[in-house]
């Protein structure tokens, strides 16, 4: 019996990056989701996506990069929180919508 986790960080990095490009395509698709939040929500949502989405799709990038701070920001729990909360955020919107 090996001593590998059921789930890789190849797999968790993958999955990340599906939904990242799911809810970017989501988006392009149906930007009432934040158009229709006040200023006040909406500059602070779009922070969080900018935040998670750009955090997501430079994880690959910065992997190979012995960069001390950029890799911390990146690969830190935080982004992977801001992702999945980003996500959570927008199907909550679109199922009271």
């Amino acid at each position: 019996m090996t001593d590998r986790p059921l789930i890789s960080r190849v797999h968790l990095d993958t999955g990340a990056l599906l939904l990242a490009a799911g809810l970017s395509a989501w988006l392009l698709w149906r930007p009432e989701l934040i158009q229709g939040l006040p200023f006040a929500l909406r500059l602070p949502l779009v922070a969080l996506g900018v935040w998670a989405l750009g955090a997501t799709f430079a994880r690959p990038l910065v992997g190979g990069i012995e960069r001390g701070r950029l890799e911390k920001l990146v690969n830190g729990p935080w982004s992977q929180r801001a992702l999945w909360g980003f996500a959570l955020v927008l199907i909550g919107r679109a199922w009271l919508t």
